[in-house]
């Protein structure tokens, strides 16, 4: 298939997936309105669209590895694209994000945010909502979840270096829950800047927990072999040859 033509299914397939995300906010809103785990429920069937979608449309297939975590854990997750928060979020049964306050304000996307029980959270002041977000969970009056973590902050392009945030392991210590790293190859196949979206198999595997309790040095060095290892591991297994590229 010719890159043009690829590109033109491409911008197609872009088009029509933030098209299904305002059509499926505004189907699923009277259910929010009523109850709202109506809004994971949304969510879940937008991830699922957009690997469908994603298939048939650009060649881009798709696949969930390892031991998909169903209690409360921090998952801590390479980031690489857009595709990837897509696979990881529609996996898990109760996910959550931490997310920048000013998101809240984010038409649509903030307001289901706060439904599926996202943290919104001041620069700074990330400790004080966790506990928070904990409290409410300890008063019944929220359901135990994943809280989503990307410990390098940012997306991060395939054979780039970027360093892990000591963050994660502050968030670590106050959940005081087991952490599921998450690997991924999906930058291999769709790019954190760019239109062209390549054909193949992207992955994103969950692998073995890190236990609670575990030292706050020893957890951050544990965390970044492991996630970059596999990672790497995918990345090869997609046809990746790896070369230091700019973060």
């Amino acid at each position: 298939m010719g890159y043009t033509v690829q590109l033109a299914r491409s911008l197609v397939f872009i088009g029509q997936m933030y098209v299904a995300m305002l059509v499926l906010a505004v189907a699923f809103l009277p259910l929010v309105l009523v109850r709202r785990e109506y809004a994971l429920t949304a969510c879940h069937t937008y991830c699922r669209y957009v690997r469908w979608s994603a298939a048939w449309m650009v060649g881009l297939r798709s696949e969930v590895r390892g031991t998909v975590p169903d209690g409360a854990v921090l998952v801590a997750a390479k980031h690489q694209s857009f595709f990837d928060i897509l696979l990881i979020f529609g996996a898990l049964p109760r996910p959550r994000f931490i997310m920048k306050k000013q998101l809240v304000w984010a038409p649509i996307l903030g307001w289901y945010a706060l439904k599926v029980g996202c943290v919104p959270v001041d620069r700074g002041r990330r400790g004080a909502a966790i506990r928070q977000m904990l409290k409410r969970v300890e008063a019944g009056a929220e359901k135990p979840g994943q809280l989503i973590i990307y410990p390098q902050g940012t997306r991060v392009a395939p054979g780039a270096h970027k360093s892990y945030k000591v963050g994660t392991a502050v968030l670590y210590q106050e959940l005081g829950q087991d952490c599921v790293p998450v690997a991924t190859n999906v930058g291999v196949f769709w790019p954190r800047h760019g239109l062209y979206r390549k054909p193949g198999l992207a992955v994103v595997e969950f692998l073995d927990p890190i236990p609670a309790g575990t030292e706050p040095r020893a957890f951050m060095a544990e965390l970044e072999s492991v996630i970059e290892r596999h990672s790497d591991r995918l990345m090869a297994e997609a046809g990746f040859e790896r070369k230091e590229q700019p973060t």
